[in-house]
């Protein structure tokens, strides 16, 4: 072997172990699809969903499609309903639902009913 040869080789060594020392790593999916939902606020279209289905189900059939969630905070989930008289029904069976959302959603600690615009 020439010395220009080995020079090259040895070159050719180095520039491999230093690839492979700043080489990335493939990112596992999850992960991946986790910061691009959070970035887009896929995550919170998805959460909401999520907890129109757990109030259609706990407020039953007749009231599903007179109300929809609002905001949860600090354990409160906000609940529009349509007019006073669909407010005044949950009201009388706030316990129910709140029991029923309890068991799909463990944060939800209390309820606050209020009229407004259901799309």
């Amino acid at each position: 072997m020439d010395p220009t040869e080995s020079s090259e080789l040895q070159a050719l060594l180095n520039d491999a172990k230093n690839r492979q020392r700043f080489s990335r790593r493939a990112k596992p999916i999850g992960e991946v699809l986790s910061r691009l939902m959070s970035r887009r606020g896929y995550a919170q279209v998805q959460k909401m969903t999520e907890l129109q289905a757990a109030v259609g189900q706990a407020v039953g059939r007749s009231l599903e499609k007179h109300c929809r969630p609002g905001k949860l905070s600090r354990g409160v989930l906000e609940i529009y309903v349509r007019n006073s008289s669909v407010l005044q029904e949950l009201t009388f069976q706030k316990k129910q639902v709140l029991g029923k959302l309890a068991q799909i959603e463990e944060k939800i600690r209390d309820l606050k009913f209020r009229v407004g615009q259901i799309d």
